[in-house]
């Protein structure tokens, strides 16, 4: 398995409480237990490497809804080697990453409050708005050398107030207290500009597809 994309199962299980994942041939089969999203599998290699046969193999044995895939490569090629059953996300994902430096977070904005804290390996950020709403989260999740940063968002209405970056910066600083050097996450394109402005680089495109017989 290529070893961003092992770095990033490693961290994201921690992150999300997943099962341990079990290994195959073409990479690794992760049971999630959450209605909609019962199991993913991920491939384990990335762009030309990526085998159709296998992701078809994979695909074709699939029967019940709720199971996803996780391919690093360009939805418009994935795409056409699963049928109708398969929801495919049409925006790309992307595999990224980032040597981890501590840094110093942004200064939180009058009326924000920023909190953090840390369990069962998983540090957590939230900002709360003025009003006491959410305005911003996420969270990471180190694993020895790599760290990978989970469920970033910014509340539409709170944008383009630097939360995102606040709560990345800090994000990254707490993996670095517990000894991670790299960042890694599965961003989106609406996030994508905000993690290179931070100086995180793609290492992959990523298609995200569900299995849903039922459409």
């Amino acid at each position: 398995m290529d070893r961003t994309v092992q770095a990033w199962v490693d961290g994201w299980i921690v992150s999300r409480g997943a099962a341990p994942p079990v290994q195959e041939p073409w990479g690794c089969t992760i049971d999630v237990g959450a209605n909609g999203h019962v199991t993913r599998h991920v491939f384990g290699a990335t762009g030309d490497d990526l085998d159709e046969t296998a992701v078809r193999k994979v695909a074709g044995a699939v029967t019940g809804a709720g199971v996803w895939l996780k391919a690093f490569r360009d939805p418009s090629v994935v795409a056409g080697w699963l049928d109708d059953t398969w929801w495919i996300d049409p925006e790309p994902g992307y595999l990224m990453t980032v040597p981890l430096t501590a840094g110093h977070a942004p200064d939180v904005p009058d009326g924000y409050r920023l909190r953090s804290w840390s369990r069962c390996g998983v540090t957590r950020v939230m900002v709360a708005a003025p009003d006491g709403s959410l305005a911003a989260r996420g969270q990471i999740a180190p694993t020895g050398a790599t760290a990978v940063a989970d469920q970033i968002e910014t509340a539409p209405e709170h944008r383009r107030k630097g939360l995102g970056s606040l709560v990345m910066r800090t994000l990254q600083s707490a993996a670095v207290q517990q000894g991670a050097h790299t960042g890694v996450l599965a961003g989106t394109p609406a996030g994508r500009g905000l993690y290179e402005a931070l100086g995180w680089e793609v290492a992959a495109l990523l298609t995200s597809a569900r299995h849903d017989p039922r459409t």
